[in-house]
């Protein structure tokens, strides 16, 4: 099989990650074994240490990911069984997992983010998109459908009218028009250095409060919070960061969360 992911610390910052997505020759596409490290990787975030503050996934060699690997479709494709277990068994655990995590990603995006590499952008927080990207879902011209799980993270960003569009014409849009459509928060010419600049602004910030954060979005737009996760969210009131961040304010001071405790 071909292809694999590399997780590291960026260089100069410990608790920025990078995720990245490898295949050689094939624009990043992924494969299945890909989509299973995928999976891994992206449950154990949350539990790194040191603490991870923001994660930045991205495509070797100025790519973000052309898909899934095509040539590996007619190993299991044609068979009812086989096909939905891959879709059900190894795509959407994988961007569930992503999902999940409460560490806040940074899509950086260059050249093609289609097929199941927009899926992978759409579970991400940010995307920054480099202004040649492109980006769409044109799985129509290979003769099949997206599979609704998957379909679920490309509508909760684009939106019906903009998945619609994707998967009906099969063509691809360019990073202004993603931006207009709200699918992307910014171009930029230098993908890599906004990417490093956001993650370093999130990093700066306590990695308790972004968490939080997420888990409040992810819960309202799930229907909640339940009465349980609401009691859970306002157990930081005590917490060392939210002193220190209102004690830095009141004595004019910047705040220093560099102890922050974990939660």
């Amino acid at each position: 099989m071909s292809g694999h992911l590399r997780f590291e610390r960026a260089a100069h910052d410990a608790r920025v990650g990078l995720l990245t997505l490898s295949n050689p020759g094939k624009h990043n596409a992924i494969s299945v074994a890909m989509w299973r490290e995928l999976r891994e990787i992206a449950a154990g975030l949350d539990a790194m240490t040191p603490t991870l503050h923001a994660v930045i996934v991205r495509g070797e060699a100025h790519e973000f990911a052309a898909g899934a690997d095509i040539e590996e479709f007619p190993d299991f494709r044609f068979d009812r069984d086989r096909l939905r277990a891959y879709h059900e068994g190894q795509v959407a655990p994988a961007l569930q997992a992503l999902r999940a995590t409460d560490v806040p990603l940074i899509a950086q995006i260059e050249g093609a983010c289609v097929g199941g590499g927009l899926e992978i952008a759409a579970c991400c927080d940010l995307r920054i998109a480099q202004h040649g990207a492109r980006f769409g879902v044109p799985i129509a011209k290979l003769g099949f459908p997206m599979a609704p799980a998957e379909l679920a993270v490309v509508l909760a960003v684009a939106g019906r009218d903009g998945a619609a569009e994707f998967l009906l014409e099969a063509r691809l849009i360019d990073a202004p028009t993603a931006l207009q459509r709200g699918l992307v928060q910014r171009v930029v010419a230098d993908t890599a250095a906004e990417a490093l600049a956001t993650a370093g602004r999130i990093a700066a910030l306590p990695a308790s409060v972004a968490r939080a954060n997420k888990r409040s979005l992810r819960q309202l737009l799930a229907g909640g919070p339940s009465a349980a996760e609401l009691e859970a969210h306002f157990g930081y009131a005590n917490s060392a960061v939210h002193r220190e961040g209102i004690a830095a304010f009141n004595e004019r001071r910047p705040p220093n969360f560099e102890t922050e405790d974990p939660s």
